[in-house]
C-alpha cells in the first residue's frame, strides 16, 4: 500500500478502540493520582457504569493509612462506587469491556441463594441453567433436604439493559434422585447438561448428563474411584480433547451433608468413552474451580482452602489460582505455578476469555486478570460470586447466590469454557 493512499474507513474505525486504549494509558500513566487533568478528561471517557483505580493510588496507604483486617469483607472498593459497576485496575480492561458495557441485575430472591454454581449456557434454548447452594447460607439444602437446579430463559432479559434491576421468571426442574447437591456444571456435552454432584449422606458424589428438556432424564457416568465414594464432587470441564477434567473437595463434609473424607482433596480426568479415570493433579488444601485455555495447553486450578465451612475462614490458607501445564500425552497437569491471589474471599468458578484472561467469581464480584496474572478489572457486585458464564459472544452472566447479574461487554468465551 501506497503511504499516500487513504486509509479506508471500516479499517480506521477498527483502530479507534486501540488508539483510544493507548491514549488512556499513556494519559493514566503521567498524570498524579491527585491530577485534575485525570479527573476532567479521563474519567469522562470511561465507559458506563466504569470506574478506573490507578494502582499507584493505593500503593502506599502510609503509617496513619486505612488497612483492611479481613479479604472475607464487602470487597476493595477505595472510590465507594455504589455497585454493580466494572472497576478498572488497568487500560486492558477496557478490550473486555467495549464502548459500551452494562452490568444489570436480571433475577433476585432474597430469601433463597437459588444462583450459587453450575451456570451453563445452552445455545438451542438461549438459556442458562445453575443450581442453589449446597449446603451453605440460604441454600435450603442439608443432609436431609437436596438442593435446586434452575434456569433463566434469556429472551426474557429486554433489550438496552442500562443498570437498572429487573426480575425474570426462575424455573425449577424436576430431576431424578440420582442428582445430589449439583455443585458445577457445563456443556453443551452432546446437546446435554454436564452436571457434577457433591451427593449427600450416603448418597453418592456423580457426575451425570442431564436432558435440558423435559422430563430432564439423567444419566450417571460416573460415581466412584474403583469402589470408594469421592469426597465431594465439585467443578467440572470439558478438554478441547473430548476428556472430562473434574476436582473433588471436602466441602459436602466442612458443610455436614457428607460424611469424612476418604480420599485426598484432587484433580481427575474421565475419558467419556472408555470410563477410565485417573489423578491428574494433587497436593491441594481444597481444589475448586477448573479451566483450560481455549487450546488446551493451559490449564488452572483454583484452591478455596481460605474457607471451611463450619471451620471458618483462615486467610492464611490459599486463595489462589495455580496454573498447570496439560501434558500433551498423558494429560497430567505439571509445572504447577501461581497463577493469581485474590483480594477478596477466594476464588471459585473459573472461565477463560479468546483473549486468555482468566476470570473468577470472588468475594467483591467477579476478578479478571490477563494471561500473565495481573489483576486488570472487576465486575464488582460488593457481595459473593461463586460463578459465571458466558452466554455466547457479549454476554456474561454472573451467579450472585440471591441475585443473577447480566453483564453485556465486548468478549466472548474460549472453546469449552462454558
Amino acid at each position: 500500500m501506497s503511504n499516500s493512499q487513504e486509509t479506508p474507513p471500516s479499517l480506521a474505525s477498527n483502530m479507534r478502540i486501540p488508539i483510544l486504549v493507548c491514549a488512556l494509558a499513556y494519559a493514566v500513566f503521567t498524570y498524579g493520582k491527585d491530577s485534575t487533568w485525570y479527573r476532567d478528561n479521563v474519567a469522562s471517557s470511561l465507559p458506563p457504569q466504569s470506574v478506573f483505580v490507578d494502582p499507584r493510588t493505593f500503593a502506599v496507604l502510609g503509617a496513619n493509612g486505612t488497612f483492611r483486617q479481613s479479604s472475607f469483607d464487602s470487597g476493595f472498593n477505595p472510590t465507594g462506587t455504589e455497585p454493580p459497576f466494572f472497576q478498572i485496575f488497568d487500560p486492558a480492561f477496557l478490550d473486555v469491556l467495549g464502548k459500551a458495557p452494562s452490568i444489570t441485575e436480571i433475577a433476585s430472591n432474597s430469601t433463597f441463594a437459588f444462583a450459587h454454581e453450575a451456570p451453563i449456557y445452552v445455545p438451542a434454548l438461549d438459556s442458562v441453567f445453575f443450581a442453589s447452594n449446597d449446603g451453605g447460607a440460604l441454600g435450603m439444602s442439608d443432609i436431609d433436604h437436596n438442593n435446586k437446579v434452575g434456569k433463566i430463559d434469556l429472551k426474557d432479559v429486554p433489550a438496552n439493559l442500562n443498570g437498572t434491576p429487573i426480575n425474570i421468571p426462575v424455573t425449577e426442574l424436576d430431576l431424578p434422585e440420582t442428582i445430589q447437591m449439583t455443585n458445577g456444571g457445563t456443556g453443551p456435552f452432546h446437546g446435554n447438561l454436564l452436571l457434577i454432584n457433591s451427593g449427600r449422606g450416603p448418597l453418592p458424589p456423580s457426575i451425570a448428563v442431564v436432558n435440558p428438556n423435559p422430563p430432564h432424564n439423567a444419566t450417571v457416568l460416573l460415581d466412584n474411584f474403583f469402589g470408594r465414594q469421592f469426597n465431594s464432587l465439585n467443578d467440572i470441564k470439558i478438554h478441547p480433547s473430548g476428556k472430562i477434567f473434574f476436582t473433588d473437595t471436602i466441602y459436602g463434609f466442612l458443610n455436614h451433608f457428607r460424611p469424612e473424607p476418604l480420599m485426598p482433596n484432587q484433580v481427575y480426568r474421565l475419558d467419556p468413552e472408555t470410563g477410565a479415570v485417573r489423578v491428574v493433579a494433587a497436593e491441594f488444601d481444597k481444589c475448586n474451580g477448573i479451566a483450560f485455555t481455549g487450546d488446551g495447553k493451559t490449564a488452572y486450578i483454583a484452591d478455596t482452602g481460605a474457607t471451611s465451612g463450619f471451620l471458618g475462614n483462615n486467610q492464611t490458607e490459599p486463595a489462589t489460582i495455580y496454573a498447570f501445564d496439560v501434558d500433551s500425552k498423558t494429560q497430567a497437569f505439571t509445572n504447577r505455578r501461581v497463577f493469581a491471589y485474590s483480594d477478596a474471599g477466594v476464588p471459585d468458578g473459573v472461565q477463560v476469555d479468546t483473549k486468555g484472561n482468566v476470570y473468577a467469581g470472588c468475594g467483591d464480584g467477579v476478578h479478571v486478570w490477563n494471561n500473565e496474572g495481573t489483576l486488570i478489572g472487576k465486575f464488582f457486585l460488593g457481595t459473593t460470586s461463586a460463578n459465571m458464564a458466558f452466554a455466547g459472544k457479549g454476554r456474561l452472566v454472573i451467579m450472585a447466590e440471591t441475585k443473577i447479574f447480566l453483564a453485556e461487554i465486548a468478549t466472548s468465551p474460549s472453546l469449552f469454557t462454558s
